[in-house]
């Protein structure tokens, strides 16, 4: 213990300047990494295999483990091959937030406007598609381009409206079986096939509802669900599903989301 002891603190003043400025960005890289994974389940494989390491290597120290101890001290290359495999989703989201340019912070009022009457046209057409039970599956196009799941689709190209809404997910239309798919003020295409929510835990929802989390674990989309069986509106953003939102918490949800320019009253 002792030995221990002078050994960190001989290596404490060997620090300087640049070791520090080194520990912090390591640190913040590491906290950054956490933050992104977090509420995930890549947790809890991080979690796990933690776990597992730190119980090994204790093992190995206290039984004095010779094989075990080789493995331990000759495993870095295989972990850092390993890590890019296991953690493609949450890599991948990541350097899709490191690309983007600046979120829509640069756009005029106009971009705004539009983006408010695509959420009207959204809110509008949710809440009467809830009352009538018609299933619907509706996705927001934000910074992370969404061109792949577009080919999947129908082209449609036109200004959004809660009656175009509404037909498209009217039971038995030809493009009421898959995802409508908006940007800005555009509905883009319909019909489109998204992921499916990696998450096996997630089994007991409706493939509409693990379609809309699905596409937002691949990307910074935002989905809107409307049961067909409760007529439960969801949205679904960053993985994650929130609940029985009614037509107020879903406008503002997606005001929030979104985004949107505020009002001069607002801004007053």
């Amino acid at each position: 213990m002792e030995e221990l002891l002078d050994s960190v603190r001989e290596n404490l003043g060997r620090l300087d300047a640049r070791s520090i400025i080194d520990i912090l960005l390591i640190a913040a890289f590491i906290y950054w990494v956490l933050l992104l994974i977090r509420g995930t389940t890549a947790m809890s494989v991080l979690r796990g295999a933690a776990i597992v390491l730190i119980g090994a290597f204790v093992l190995a120290r206290v039984f004095d483990l010779t094989v075990l101890s080789f493995i331990l001290r000759n495993s870095l290359i295989g972990l850092f091959i390993a890590i890019p495999i296991i953690f493609q989703p949450e890599l991948r989201r990541a350097l899709e937030r490191v690309g983007r340019t600046g979120g829509r912070a640069w756009l005029g009022r106009s971009s705004y406007d539009a983006i408010d009457n695509m959420i009207d046209a959204v809110t509008k057409a949710a809440a009467n598609l809830s009352q009538q039970r018609h299933g619907a599956l509706l996705v927001v196009e934000r910074e992370t381009g969404l061109e792949d799941y577009i080919d999947t689709g129908v082209r449609v190209d036109a200004a959004p409206s809660a009656e175009l809404l509404e037909g498209i997910f009217f039971p038995n239309s030809p493009l009421h079986d898959g995802a409508v798919i908006l940007r800005e003020n555009r509905v883009v295409a319909a019909a489109c096939t998204l992921p499916l929510a990696e998450d096996t835990r997630r089994g007991q929802m409706g493939t509409r509802h693990r379609a809309a989390l699905g596409i937002t674990e691949r990307t910074d989309a935002v989905s809107v669900v409307v049961s067909e069986e409760t007529g439960q509106i969801c949205v679904a953003s960053n993985g994650r599903m929130l609940y029985r939102l009614d037509e107020g918490r879903l406008r503002a949800t997606l005001a929030s989301l979104v985004g949107r320019m505020p009002s001069d009253r607002e801004l007053e």
